[in-house]
């Protein structure tokens, strides 16, 4: 597995993506509205990745911006198969927070991983080609 993108929790995606391009050189490659949340991906030159997350609804990721603030939510790990990457998860003890495989943003299959069982860090397994 490698390192597909960073996700990153805010109530302005604008502000930030625009930040960013002019900070890190990234551009905007992908936008959508998905359960509850407005999503854009930003690519840079060398081909890292980050997803800026803005709630448009309550959900997820508002009530993690009331929690902790905006910053970092998730790191996503790029997997051939996220079924098989959930189960060998499940035998080593961690905890799924999806029981299977589901629809995620930009049409990726994706399965997180509760992050009191990966050292507090919110891990998904994503199946992209983008």
């Amino acid at each position: 597995m490698e390192l597909h993108h960073v996700g990153i929790a805010t109530r302005d995606v604008d502000a930030l993506a625009s930040l960013f391009a002019d900070l890190l050189g990234m551009s905007v490659v992908h936008e959508e509205q998905v359960d509850g949340m407005r999503v854009v991906f930003l690519r840079g030159d060398g081909g890292g990745r980050l997803e800026l997350l803005e709630p448009a609804a309550d959900g997820p990721i508002a009530t993690y911006l009331d929690r902790h603030g905006p910053g970092i939510h998730h790191l996503a790990l790029s997997t051939a198969d996220v079924a098989a990457a959930l189960e060998r998860a499940r035998e080593l003890g961690a905890e799924p927070i999806d029981d299977a495989p589901r629809p995620g943003a930009w049409g990726h299959e994706v399965a997180f991983l509760h992050p009191d069982s990966t050292g507090g860090v919110l891990l998904e397994f994503v199946a992209a080609s983008q």
